[in-house]
């Protein structure tokens, strides 16, 4: 045994990038002791490149500290010193410059206050004799010399190695503790002057999945279970991010069909990892989920029992292409879209809602590309009773929110943090903000004001020559594409042509990403990002090779969203068997077998009527209307509410609820409304106890139509019992409906 794991240990430092005793990694510098003569200095230390790391490192201007927006004790600094020429006037000008002690350096209450000699709210933050103290002795004795110029435009880092495979501190197989190893990172700092200098003792470090690997102050990782995860590396405004692979054990090899290229590039990554799938899913279990996936609707009775007579070959990719043309794809897509760009009637008035309504579904039946899709939204103008892209622009009215909207719907990223300040977590900063909410600011929004109409007046909305007022921006910027200013706009050009033309560009790193991210988490479960509107530098893919090809193949089709459902349902990495207890692959990150959810609201109400033999009945909606066609929440449904139907009042993918809690299951056991499906006389079971069905026919038919497959022989017989020993047999067969309809296989999409 102990040469095995000798031998697994060398393998594993093979696999790694860099030898597993790791780089030589510096101690903190807020807390290392310095000899007695000090550092030997010809110059002062550089505020922005010296003073301002030293801050942050000892947590000055953390966001719990003096970072935040209120800053801490009447004392404020820039979050994480991103702004180094306000820290400057805050040190050394402000409050009379009481914080400083020019004559007595060691007496500044900057120095005094961190080091614990006078009470601080923060504590103790630094050592007297640090690094960190040093620096801003050195400086204060120095004259305090501020800022020369934005010396951080044009700053870059790069991070030493840029993966990581290293061993884990427990074997997943055994409880047996072994030796691992830390492997040091090395942080880069590039100047715009194009002068270096190693930063690892100064940037911040945290891992995203903190039960897979951790990281010291000073960038030393280790494994501590098998898991992939990646640690954020941050200074001064730029971020990086390292990929950490923790295998479960030696590189494997076994045999994976390819049905195309997303199983080449998955079971690549699993041999690399030591980790093997789970087994392909029966064909019974395959269909139930690719109707639940595309079109939110269960396969009946004869749908189910023609696929499973049919010849095995090539009948999976048939029925993936007859279900995307099914009229349920276009409620149910339409009903996703719906959520993500949050029609409801409460922005919109009726009339405005059904014209926004329209247009979305016209899209999703029209598979209409999404970059065409995204133009039409963002470029929309006129009324919007005529016109229903137009109501994307009376949801959110304020130019800050349409930014953020804008910028988290169609590019995946979250710009919230950097309304106030950089952001923490990303390169963007206000200006980027800011920028983006200039595209904004030309719009004139109108209202005809006929409150006596039944469905109000027409909005309309136009792009006038000059700035709104009434819509600037709170901070006065010009159009700016992250990063990129805009060149050469006029009165007589539409600057919002412009950002659509940006944001649909094939090669923006953003706009395939955002898409094929939550068109991968809506089949699979979860994004190959997480959460899949978070994609920022420091949230990288957990397989990133296929994250990359995926969102090439997308672009090459012209964003076509059928080519790219129809690449992943026919995916062998789809088709895989559920594990409800997985013993590898906890969390299902890596895509080795099926993750069972449960089924959203909508789905789950259809599910149970159709498997009842009944309809809702909606106020307002035709008879016959499903829930995944509702046209916004405020149709009133308690099953719709207490199963999570998102309010649309957030763009976010976090607002359908998909928790479950103790009101669900009670409602599913007990509710008044359930009861009255099972024993409606137009329901399944009537008809089949009044057409003399015996009672394996009904149960038969009951698990096609509930669970997609034929009943095995042990429920078969205890079927039969339940049924035998009711005193009323349609009270017994109701029994055994309402025990189907509460099973776990039936709420859940497995």
């Amino acid at each position: 045994m102990l040469a095995q794991w000798v031998l697994l240990t060398a393998l594993f430092a093979v696999l790694a990038c860099v030898p597993s005793t790791g780089l030589a990694a510096p101690a903190d510098p807020s807390e290392v002791r310095l000899s007695a003569n000090g550092v030997s200095r010809t110059q002062p230390p550089d505020f922005t490149r010296e003073v301002v790391p030293a801050l942050t490192r000892a947590g000055c201007n953390a966001g719990a500290c003096h970072g935040s927006f209120q800053g801490r004790g009447g004392f404020q600094l820039s979050l994480l010193g991103f702004d180094p020429a306000f820290d400057y006037e805050v040190l050394a000008k402000a409050s009379r410059g009481r914080r400083i002690n020019a004559g007595t350096p060691g007496q500044s209450l900057l120095l005094l206050k961190p080091m614990g000699a006078v009470p601080h709210g923060g504590g103790r933050r630094i050592a007297a004799e640090s690094e960190v103290a040093a620096i801003l002795t050195d400086w204060i004795a120095g004259g305090m010399p501020g800022p020369r110029g934005d010396e951080l435009n044009g700053l870059r880092i790069s991070v030493e190695p840029p993966e990581l495979a290293i061993l884990p501190a427990r074997n997943e197989q055994s409880v047996r503790q072994t030796p691992a190893a830390g492997v040091g990172l090395r942080v880069v700092a590039t100047y715009g002057d194009g002068t270096s200098r190693d930063v690892t003792a100064w940037a911040a470090y945290d891992v995203r999945e903190k039960l897979i690997a951790e990281v010291t102050r000073t960038g030393v990782v280790t494994g501590l279970r098998p898991g992939k995860t990646a640690v954020q590396v941050r200074f001064q405004g730029q971020v990086a991010a390292v990929g950490v692979s923790v295998p479960y054990g030696p590189a494997v090899d076994f045999e994976f069909p390819s049905q195309n290229f997303i199983d080449a590039l998955v079971a690549a990554e699993w041999k690399r990892l030591g980790i093997r799938p789970a087994a392909l899913a029966d064909d019974a279990t395959f269909l139930r989920r690719v109707y639940l996936d595309l079109i939110g609707t269960l396969p009946t009775a004869d749908e189910t029992r023609a696929f499973l007579n049919d010849a095995p070959a090539g009948k999976r990719g048939r029925v993936i292409d007859e279900l995307l043309v099914r009229p349920e794809y276009v409620d149910y897509w339409s009903l996703r879209w719906a959520d993500l760009l949050r029609a409801h009637r409460r922005y919109l008035g009726d009339k405005g809602l059904a014209s926004f309504s329209g247009w979305i579904r016209q899209s999703v039946r029209e598979n209409k590309p999404l970059d065409l899709m995204t133009r039409e939204l963002l470029t929309a103008q006129g009324n919007l009773f005529m016109n229903g892209p137009v109501a994307f622009f009376f949801i959110d009215e304020k130019v800050e929110e349409l930014a953020e909207t804008t910028s988290q719907v169609f590019l995946g990223v979250r710009l919230q943090c950097t309304r106030c300040h950089h952001h923490p977590n990303e390169i963007w900063s206000q200006d980027d903000y800011y920028g983006l909410a200039a595209f904004f600011s030309r719009l004139q929004a109108k209202d005809s004001g006929q409150i006596g109409s039944r469905f109000g007046g027409p909005k309309s909305l136009r792009v006038t020559a000059t700035e709104n007022p009434n819509r600037k921006p709170a901070v006065a910027a010009s159009p700016r594409l992250f990063g990129e200013k805009l060149n050469g706009t006029d009165a007589t050009t539409d600057p919002r042509q412009h950002l659509a033309e940006w944001i649909t560009r094939p090669d923006n790193p953003y706009f395939a990403r955002n898409f094929v991210n939550r068109y991968w988490a809506a089949l699979m479960g979860r994004g190959l990002v997480e959460p899949v509107d978070d994609l920022r530098a420091t949230n990288p893919a957990a397989m990133p090779l296929l994250f990359d090809k995926l969102c090439r193949d997308f672009a090459e089709h012209q964003f076509d969203p059928k080519h790219l459902l129809r690449t992943i349902c026919n995916s062998r990495v789809y088709q895989l068997a559920a594990e409800l207890d997985p013993q590898r692959d906890h969390d299902g990150q890596l895509f080795t077998h099926r993750v069972p959810r449960r089924l959203s609201a909508e789905v789950l109400l259809d599910a149970i009527n159709q498997v009842a033999g009944t309809s809702e009945s909606f106020d307002g909606q035709p008879p016959g209307t499903r829930a995944i066609a509702l046209p916004d929440p405020t149709v009133a449904s308690y099953f719709l509410t207490t199963f999570g139907r998102p309010m649309r009042n957030s763009s976010c993918d976090c607002a359908r609820g998909a928790a479950p809690d103790l009101s669900q299951v009670l409602h599913l056991a007990n509710s008044t409304a359930l009861h009255q499906k099972l024993v409606s006389p137009a329901g399944r079971l009537a008809a089949a106890l009044k057409a003399g069905r015996n009672d394996d026919e009904i149960t038969e038919n009951l698990y096609l139509c509930a669970l997609g497959r034929l009943p095995n022989e042990t429920e078969r017989q205890a079927v039969r019992e339940s049924v035998a020993e009711g005193t009323n047999r349609e009270e017994a067969w109701q029994d055994v409906l309402w025990a189907l309809i509460n099973c776990a296989e039936f709420v859940f999409n497995h």
